[in-house]
């Protein structure tokens, strides 16, 4: 059986989070040849690299199945500290736990904020987010980074449960003046030639939205905006158009700032809450924080059927 200290998988998930022994042995009030020492032990005992020393200092894919196991480990040594010690939230003086979580940007700027905060609170929680597309966001699950997802992978990645959270609704929009410009009378014709705004290389909304309208990919300009909150504000000035999801143009349409381009038309983006598969009550906490609030705000089947009642 392969077995770690406590001490070396700490000094692994140390490394990888601070990105080189010298950061890690600061945090650790070691020396880096202690960091080194120890890393190449954990090495010596799984029979293969775990850590590939660049910088920063990632891991092996057999080093990804060892810090995910360091993290839940701490995770658990945690809960037990406290469960001894006293209630969450953690009291003046005493350790905040750290939750390290993948969520998307629109998530982010929309309603998982609140949960956070509420969760800050609730648990004294000290959040790592690792901000990415939700396609891309389970990709930090499986390789042991964070210990719980905003995804819109539904298939639970491999030690993990995944729960629906329910759908953005998003609509392609526009600056009435843009509008005005490019599609006179409401008319579609240029829409694939027409300036449009990406999140980033990872977005495809727009492109997917092109197609369906157009039946092929968008040959025009488009701008890289990789803030949430930037990107709104960006299709709102007039540098292009954009799908933006509800929370965030629902107000500019109404107020005439905005202008919907299919109405009608929308694409939905689902999304799901993947989680380590743990026994914990700290993780059971915050899951239930994260459903309630995305309960309040996102649409999903419960949603929708009182929408229906008179």
């Amino acid at each position: 059986m392969v077995t770690f200290t406590t001490d070396q998988l700490t000094t692994l998930i140390t490394v990888l989070g601070e990105g080189t022994f010298e950061r890690a042995a600061d945090a650790l009030h070691i020396t880096p040849s202690a960091v080194s020492q120890r890393i190449k032990a954990m090495e010596q005992v799984a029979g293969r690299v775990l850590v590939q020393r660049a910088n920063p200092a990632v891991a092996t894919e057999a080093g990804e199945s060892v810090a995910r196991y360091a993290r839940q480990v701490d995770l658990l040594a945690r809960e037990l500290d406290r469960e001894f010690c006293g209630e969450f939230p953690a009291g003046a003086g005493e350790p905040a736990t750290p939750f390290a979580v993948a969520v998307n940007a629109d998530s982010l700027a929309t309603w998982f904020m609140p949960a956070m905060a509420q969760a800050h609170e609730q648990f004294g929680l000290i959040f790592d987010v690792h901000r990415d597309d939700q396609e891309h966001t389970a990709a930090a699950l499986r390789s042991g980074t964070v210990i719980a997802a905003v995804t819109a992978t539904r298939q639970p990645v491999q030690g993990c449960v995944s729960t629906p959270l329910g759908f953005m609704r998003y609509r392609a929009v526009a600056a009435p003046a843009f509008a005005r410009r490019w599609f006179p009378e409401g008319r579609l014709d240029a829409l694939d030639r027409a300036p449009l705004v990406d999140f980033d290389r990872k977005d495809h909304l727009q492109q997917d939205f092109v197609r369906q309208q157009a039946g092929h990919d968008h040959q025009g300009p488009r701008h890289l905006i990789p803030t949430s909150a930037d990107f709104a504000q960006a299709v709102t000035a007039g540098l292009g158009w954009g799908m933006l999801p509800d929370a965030q143009c629902s107000a500019g349409l109404s107020r005439g700032r905005l202008v919907d381009l299919a109405p009608g038309t929308a694409a939905e983006v689902h999304l799901y809450w993947q989680r380590w598969n743990l026994h914990s009550a700290l993780l059971d906490g915050v899951t239930a924080t994260v459903l309630a609030a995305a309960a309040g705000e996102l649409v999903g089947p419960l949603r929708r059927a009182a929408r229906r009642r008179p």
